[in-house]
């Protein structure tokens, strides 16, 4: 007999030999049918895989993330087989799971393949899937790999990489596959399929290889489910953030400029301006100071860091100056400057912590075909913040900067949030600096702060910082897709390497602890998933334009004025549209830049001093008549809804 674990921590004995479905069934048979994978040990199987030790196994259906990743690959390897069939003499190469869907890469030689291709290999896809072929994993030797692929030079390098004794293939239908493993148990759990596009890539990721073509899809067990997912990607289409920016002239980008280099326009400008006086105004209360670093450094101080070894290969090339052998780099990260505005002076545990708050530009760079908008740039500002603590003082100030990512969130309108626990990989501490000791002792400052502010936490192991383990915030937005916003890490290690010190009260000198924190993370980034989480409809207090004001006609101009000083009076954001237009041009205009307000000024508001008030994205719904000092109220009101009051 052999005791399986599963993740409630019940344990079950089964005769040796009993696979993860049958554990399913035994569990419940309703259970039973929604099982499509299974990983034993924390390494993925087949559902109907042997088991023959002690171990922990964990069940997945269609609604975790890991059942999703082999329902996806999956239907890789049922696309593929219909693309053999539909394209004789094609070479297959990789067809992983990714996000939302899957693709393959294929060398389709003197064939072409194009949109209007997609509903036949969509059809026989699922022709194929109606007859429910078991997907079988089968070791192989590596002479017979390379014998069944001996005429594709893709697959036969992948082979010749690999160990004789861990080969293994696929096999469902008449498709046989060089594959690890990770399968549904049938083609007939595929119910719908949606081949999204294709297009060019390299083979292996390298420019220097033959480019491919990379068909992607994505599937479902239910059509209504793709369905549902089509109108999410036709909404957030609507909701494109480089699409919204532009509409609402908030940035651009040039080509003689560069690309990845974004330009403010003035409103995008002032919209960033306030986002930072929001979070200065927090962090002066919570005791940061401001300092302000420069846009390059010399090549040692990252080097030093150990930024340069890890990312130097992401980095602008060097600067080289007059002087022999002086190098400066562009700025890829603030914190080795912060570690050096610390060193300046030396320092008692009296005087700790120390906050250094700075919004400062960085550069990296990134690949022209990984760029994306706001979302991936070569040039970004980061709200980042160091505190240099007392090993004692880590567990508060920790949990205070908790609180304040949390203001942040809440201010703008993000409440579906979990909290990742983001540590190091469990075997391949390679990539990582620093001692066992120091990355335990931050590894379970992060969980037991967590864990005590109460937050919603997963752990993902491999996903730390090469210097220290994080607590990143994973967003959901409006679309239910997920960002990682928001980061905090403990580091021991740059304070290390950067020989930082204070005096304790024992009169002897001892490292700080240094948390590395950024709310926004990328400002640029920040704003891009804000504008589509919002669609362009910020919060009140942060909208460039609150209010728009429309004159029936030429006659109330100078009432318009009028209103517009008293609005500026209030602090309220206005502006008058005086164009010789109807008042319903005027009206959908405003629509389309979100104004939140459209004050309508004629006869009746003039001789009663009041404005009619319409509300964006209310038409029908009739407009109100108030004062000048009823609306302020209004807006103040609102405005005290959404921005969160902060306390230290």
């Amino acid at each position: 007999m052999i005791k399986i674990t599963l993740p409630d921590g019940s344990i079950r004995e089964f005769a040796s030999g009993v696979t993860p479905m049958e554990v399913a069934k035994n569990i419940s048979e309703g259970f039973a049918r929604n099982v499509i994978s299974a990983s034993f040990n924390g390494t993925t199987i087949e559902t109907e895989t042997p088991l023959t030790t002690d171990g922990n196994l964990i069940l997945y259906t269609w609604n975790d993330a890991e059942g999703k990743k082999a329902f996806w690959h999956s239907t890789s390897h049922v696309m593929a087989q219909a693309l053999e069939e539909l394209y004789p003499g094609i070479k297959l190469t990789l067809g992983p799971a990714i996000a939302n869907g899957f693709y393959y890469d294929v060398d389709f030689e003197d064939q072409k393949i194009s949109e209007a291709d997609f509903k036949k290999i969509e059809d026989r896809i699922l022709e194929i899937s109606r007859g429910k072929f078991d997907f079988k994993m089968r070791p192989v030797t590596k002479a017979e790999a390379l014998e069944m692929y001996k005429d594709n030079v893709y697959k036969t390098e992948l082979i010749s990489n690999l160990e004789d004794g861990t080969i293994t293939f696929c096999d469902h239908s008449t498709f046989t596959d060089l594959c690890r493993g990770g399968h549904i148990p049938n083609t007939g759990i595929i119910k719908a399929v949606k081949i999204m596009s294709v297009a060019g890539a390299y083979w292996r990721g390298d420019e220097k290889n033959k480019q491919l073509t990379r068909v992607y899809g994505t599937s479902f067990p239910k059509q209504k489910d793709l369905t549902e997912y089509l109108e999410l990607l036709e909404e957030a289409k609507r909701r494109d953030h480089r699409k919204l920016g532009k509409e609402l002239e908030l940035f651009a980008f040039s080509q003689k400029v560069g690309q990845g280099l974004p330009l403010w326009l003035p409103k995008g400008a002032a919209l960033r301006d306030r986002l930072e006086q929001f979070l200065k105004r927090a962090q002066k209360k919570a005791g940061y100071e401001q300092v302000v670093s420069p846009h390059i450094g010399q090549k040692e101080l990252y080097v030093t860091s150990g930024h340069y070894a890890k990312y130097g290969a992401d980095s602008f090339q060097p600067i080289h100056t007059p002087a022999e052998g002086e190098e400066f780099l562009l700025k890829p990260m603030n914190c080795p400057h912060h570690c050096e505005i610390y060193n300046v002076r030396p320092w008692s545990y009296k005087d700790l912590p120390k906050r250094y708050a700075e919004f400062g530009t960085v550069y990296r760079y990134e690949q022209s075909g990984e760029l994306h908008g706001l979302t991936r740039v070569r040039g970004f500002t980061q709200d980042d913040a160091h505190i240099f603590c007392t090993p004692e003082q880590l567990d508060e100030e920790f949990k205070k900067v908790i609180d304040l990512v949390l203001y942040v969130f809440g201010s703008l309108g993000f409440e579906n949030f979990t909290a990742q626990i983001s540590l190091r990989d469990q075997e391949d501490r390679e990539k990582y600096i620093g001692t066992d000791e120091n990355w335990e002792k931050a590894e379970n400052a992060i969980i037991n702060a967590a864990k005590d502010k109460g937050l919603n936490t997963v752990v993902e192991y491999g996903e730390a910082a090469f210097y220290g383990p994080k607590l990143d915030f994973m967003v959901k937005d409006a679309l239910g897709r997920q960002w990682q916003l928001g980061t905090i890490q403990v580091d021991y290690n740059l304070p290390e390497r950067f020989e930082l010190t204070y005096k304790g009260a024992d009169n002897e000198l001892h490292r700080p602890v240094m948390i590395h924190r950024a709310p926004f993370g990328s400002m640029e980034r920040f704003i891009a998933i804000l504008l589509e989480h919002t669609a362009g409809n910020f919060p009140l207090w942060l909208m460039p334009e609150q209010a728009i004001i429309l004159s029936l006609s030429e006659k109330y101009e100078n009432y318009a004025k009028k209103v517009l000083d008293l609005l500026e009076n209030h602090e309220i954001r206005a502006l008058i549209d005086n164009r010789n237009e109807t008042i319903g041009k005027k009206i959908r205009d405003a629509e389309m830049q979100k104004i939140p307000f459209m004050l309508i000024v004629g006869e009746e508001e003039e001789k009663n001093g009041t404005i009619s008030i319409r509300r964006h994205g209310q038409e029908g719904k009739g407009n109100i008549t108030v004062s000048i000092e009823e609306f302020a109220a209004i807006v103040d009101e609102e405005i005290k809804k959404t921005l969160k009051v902060f306390t230290v």
